[in-house]
């Protein structure tokens, strides 16, 4: 940023906030902006990156006591915005012209005579504006030229910290809190209902400070989630449990009560000829979010008896003998296994 950038930038316009915004108002400003045009929020918009840059470089120089007087003062003097031309050759007005302000600032005679100090803005040698502001304030002449922000950090965004929590079965469906140490630090962090196991959690502004006035970095919490011996959740907050049934259930039909979360169980009808594996549907007895709530599902499993009773074994002998030649349940198998 050179000399002629001060006069042109509106640093108080870029970061919305009046000239005699005090530190706390200005830093404010800037946090809540960075915010909105962060390269992470907007990835591949030249727009936001440009005004990111912006207000960066308007913050690096607002919140620096000196620099913010110098901006000020460099301003005041340029009239707030306007480009000058002051070479020798240019009109010789009266005082109170660009030249008498700072030939009186240098010594100079001011109102006109031999005495009076000329300074030109034009490219090219030595003596030009920017010469003059760098030597005013501590700058190293034609050589480096007046770079009032020579030396800040441009602000840059904090590192993102990564930690870990497990919680049961329970609490993750239901929501539940958790404290995380991290870097010396013990943060309570909102677990929203229904997470799964793996499932990473962000907290905005919980990572590492930024460096030079940049937006902190999140917090980013891996959740971990005990198994349950009955339950499961889907990443569409269905509840699904495997239920066992009889094979004459299956067969003949039946209605059949099933557990929920809650501890109310309720009641599923089985279609008679379910066979081992289908899914049965109960709409909105699945996990509740602030979104939407899922339902349960329920998978039935033909559980075969390992021992039968000798009046249970000629039953299941009638039946085979009742349905042999009626069907051939593996007759398209070794068809597919050909393909």
């Amino acid at each position: 940023m050179t000399g002629q950038d001060w006069i042109e930038k509106d640093f108080y316009a870029a970061l919305g906030v009046p000239k005699d915004a005090d530190d706390a108002a200005i830093k404010k400003a800037y946090r809540k902006l960075a915010r909105t045009y962060h390269p992470d929020q907007n990835q591949g918009d030249a727009k936001a990156e440009a005004k990111f840059k912006e207000i960066g470089e308007a913050y690096a120089v607002l919140s620096d006591a000196e620099q913010r007087q110098q901006y000020d003062a460099i301003r005041a003097m340029a009239g707030g915005g306007a480009r000058f031309s002051a070479g020798a050759g240019g009109p010789a007005g009266g005082a109170g012209g660009f030249e008498d302000i700072f030939g009186g600032m240098f010594g100079g005679g001011g109102g006109g005579g031999g005495g009076r100090v000329r300074y030109s803005t034009q490219s090219g040698g030595s003596g030009g504006f920017e010469d003059i502001l760098g030597s005013m304030f501590g700058g190293g002449g034609a050589q480096t030229g007046f770079r009032p922000n020579a030396g800040y950090q441009r602000p840059q965004a904090g590192a993102d910290v990564h930690s870990s929590a497990t919680l049961g079965f329970r609490p993750a469906v239901e929501g539940s809190t958790v404290n995380v140490t991290t870097e010396g630090r013990t943060i309570t962090a909102r677990i929203p209902a229904g997470v799964r196991d793996g499932q990473k959690i962000r907290l905005r502004g919980k990572g590492r400070p930024g460096v030079a006035g940049g937006a902190p970095g999140d917090l980013v919490i891996t959740v971990h989630v005990t198994p349950h011996p009955v339950f499961s959740v889907d990443e569409k907050h269905n509840l699904r449990l495997t239920v066992p049934v009889t094979f004459a259930e299956a067969a003949l039909g039946a209605t059949i009560e099933v557990p929920t979360l809650d501890g109310k169980p309720v009641k599923v009808k089985v279609p008679a000829g379910t066979p081992s594996g289908r899914t049965l549907r109960v709409k909105g007895k699945g996990v509740k979010t602030a979104k939407a709530t899922g339902d349960l599902l329920v998978t039935i499993q033909v559980v075969v008896p390992q021992k039968l009773s000798k009046a249970a074994k000629e039953a299941v002998e009638t039946l085979a003998a009742a349905t042999d030649g009626e069907s051939d349940v593996r007759s398209d198998l070794f068809g597919r296994a050909a393909e």
